[in-house]
């Protein structure tokens, strides 16, 4: 029986791109269960948009100069590209800045301050007097009080999840400035969450919650069991929904408040559009609401958002909220500021129409339950080793033998062997057993066993050798042959909600879109017979559904995460203090000159020292220096560079050196030449 749901993804930031965390985390999850459930014939409105309120916009427009809405604008279109590139199936992708969604959070807010669901408090916050502005957010860093993180947020620690209001932080500092912030009053309304901890206890904790991931039920049971307290739904910003009463002036709701409203104002836009009626998929107790959001996200999902929706009283509340923990990189913790993140953008360009290795990695490996690690080995692993080595080489014989034997008709079976029926039988079992995964939201689960198809489909065949048969058993071949099809065309149907780009080649291979339309989900299980015989498949050799991954692609982004690196540690070192001052004196007592490096090789048993012959224009000298680590001796024959000629003679390795090449490190880290690239300056001539 058909059933109506509503599917919502966090809103992502509009200050910077989509990265593997975010996919991870919340996409590619939400999305899999979006087609699961469209393709079980059901009403789903998937909704999701651009969050263009938060702090971390008004701080990116500062540092470039340019103003919030030019910020949000450019993301807004880049990520909205980017997920339909990756074949996220939205219905809708809607966006903050919206008309209808400021109509519909200043509405809701008025609906709450009409039934005094607000108490109006006036407190201290911290204010930088030289920016003339209250520090709201992430306007605000310092040491988390909890787990004493010193780069937490005035809203957040990302290092232990934990919620904080600024005021909270440990030394305290303005991210405007960089000033120590004072303490100012002012007004502003506040959702009074400990007024709702009775519902709340008696919804999650008395309720049937407990079958929420125990990462999900474990925080919300934290925080309500910690005492709730009043949480404000205004900022003193100039940039967001203004607050729609009187003495409001200047002031914005918080984002935290407007933006889950956004997933109301997106399904009114859609249903607008669609001819639907919205109300359906928020007000309906038939509807089925589902939440998907990364960790740091839990507890406005479970016990904000619900808070304001029951106090609202018309809404239907959340069945499940599905977070997962964060995913990290190479080892390290994701972060956008450091550029320590694959961006979507740039992995759609440097593995076109490979959507689905990155979909089907991610899910493989997903923090469903814990932090996990994505590493481009492991990818690269994922891809080779499973979907070209299991899936893809299946496919392949399967239409190549087709084709090879029958000119890409299916051929009528003969009477079935155990293996035979043995091999349907598990066949058939395959929907029920990957729609119990998927139903519990434990995707990665639910993909091996779809890969396990794959093996069964590579093990009947290997065990059944029909390019044996053919030669003494035609009977036999067709049969083999005729199951195999069967296996494909199941894999073309149940790969759909992960594998989304790779179901439809394969469909396009075995020519599904000329079946009826028992070719379903469903059907995988009561059908006897998926491709009948007699049904044509693609003629001539297929497209391979993947292709393996070389080392050289691999080595290419982790060096690129290398250069991150370097730029991110170059960017932290302090400029050294200078030196002690010199007399005119001292300095001239300093013999510089331009040289050429006319020799060079590496002296043996070491892995940092070369053994330069230099043209110092007044003699040819040896020089050893420190620089085989980021030169071989062909690079650097030839090379102009500045020598200090009067430095007192010393032996490294047995070998005398007669002065010292002058070096500097670029931003990287990398060490370059201080290069007299002139060819009017000859070798010899004194620098002054």
């Amino acid at each position: 029986m058909s059933k109506r749901y509503t599917i919502t993804a966090a809103l992502p930031y509009t200050n910077g791109p989509i990265h593997i965390g975010h996919l991870a985390g919340v996409y590619v999850p939400a999305d899999i269960y979006s087609r699961y459930l469209r393709l079980r014939g059901n009403d789903v409105a998937f909704i999701c948009g651009s969050d263009e309120h938060g702090v971390p916009i008004t701080i990116k427009a500062k540092k470039e100069g340019v103003s919030p809405q030019d910020i949000v604008d450019k993301y807004h279109t880049i990520i909205k590209k980017s997920f339909e590139d990756f074949g996220i199936t939205f219905d809708n992708y809607s966006r903050t800045s919206a008309k209808i969604h400021h109509d519909t959070a200043s509405d809701f807010f008025k609906t709450l301050y009409a039934k005094n669901e607000f108490v109006e408090e006036v407190s201290e916050q911290l204010y930088d007097a030289e920016a003339n502005q209250f520090l709201a957010d992430r306007f605000v860093t310092g040491t988390c009080p909890k787990c004493g993180n010193e780069d937490a947020y005035g809203d957040q620690c990302e290092n232990c999840g934990s919620s904080l209001n600024a005021t909270d932080l440990i030394n305290p500092k303005s991210a405007i400035t960089g000033n120590v912030p004072t303490v100012k009053e002012t007004k502003h309304w506040f959702l009074p969450l400990n007024k709702h901890e009775a519902f709340l206890k008696e919804w999650i904790l008395k309720g049937h919650k407990k079958d929420w991931k125990p990462n999900v039920y474990g925080q919300v049971k934290s925080w309500i069991d910690d005492g709730l307290r009043p949480r404000a739904v205004t900022r003193d910003l100039d940039w967001g929904i203004p607050v729609p009463v009187d003495g409001g002036e200047g002031k914005v709701l918080y984002v935290w408040f407007d933006a889950p409203i956004g997933y109301i104002s997106a399904t009114k836009e859609w249903a607008a559009r669609e001819g639907k009626n919205w109300e359906d998929y928020w007000k309906d107790d038939n509807t089925t609401l589902v939440h998907f959001i990364g960790k740091d996200n839990i507890v406005f999902h479970c016990i904000i958002f619900p808070s304001m929706l029951k106090a609202e009283g018309s809404y239907i509340l959340p069945e499940n909220v599905p977070a997962n923990e964060f995913l990290n990189l190479e080892g390290n913790k994701l972060s956008t500021s450091k550029n320590w993140a694959v961006w979507l953008p740039d992995y759609l360009k440097d593995f076109p129409d490979q959507q689905d290795v990155l979909r089907y990695a991610l899910t493989a490996n997903a923090p469903e339950t814990k932090d996990n690690d994505f590493t481009w080995k492991d990818f690269q692993a994922r891809n080779n080793n499973e979907l070209v080595a299991i899936f893809g080489n299946f496919i392949n014989r399967v239409a190549v033998l087709t084709n090879k034997y029958y000119d890409g008709v299916v051929p009528s079976p003969s009477a079935y062997k155990t293996i035979d029926e043995e091999t349907l039988t598990t066949l058939k079992a395959y929907p029920s057993v990957i729609s119990s995964s998927i139903e519990r939201y434990r995707f990665r689960e639910a993909s091996q066993e779809l890969m396990n198809l794959a093996r069964l489909g590579n093990k009947y065949l290997a065990d059944e050798e029909p390019w044996k048969t053919v030669k003494t058993d035609e009977d036999r071949t067709k049969t083999v042959m005729f199951i195999a099809l069967q296996i494909a065309s199941a894999l073309a149907v149940l790969s759909e909600p992960f594998l989304p780009f790779t179901s439809s080649k394969l469909k396009t291979i075995l020519c599904h879109s000329e079946l009826d339309s028992e070719s379903t989900w469903e059907g995988v299980s009561t059908k006897s017979i998926l491709l009948p015989a007699g049904h044509s498949i693609q003629k001539g050799k297929p497209d391979l559904l993947f292709l393996k991954i070389e080392d050289s692609e691999i080595e290419k982004q982790l060096h690129k995460l290398a250069a991150n690196k370097k730029a991110n540690e170059a960017a932290k070192k302090q400029v050294e203090p200078q030196k002690d001052e010199i007399t005119f004196d001292d300095f001239t007592k300093l013999d510089l000159r331009v040289g050429t490096i006319i020799e060079a090789e590496k002296m043996p048993k070491t892995k940092k020292l070369l053994v330069l012959k230099v043209d110092t224009g007044i003699d040819t000298r040896t020089i050893v220096s420190g620089i085989a680590g980021s030169f071989t001796p062909e690079e650097v024959v030839g090379k102009r560079v500045m020598v200090l000629v009067n430095l007192a003679p010393r032996k490294l390795r047995g070998v005398e050196s007669k002065g010292m090449i002058l070096m500097t490190e670029d931003e990287l880290g990398h060490l370059i030449f201080v290069n007299p690239d002139n060819d009017q300056i000859s070798n010899g001539l004194k620098i002054s």
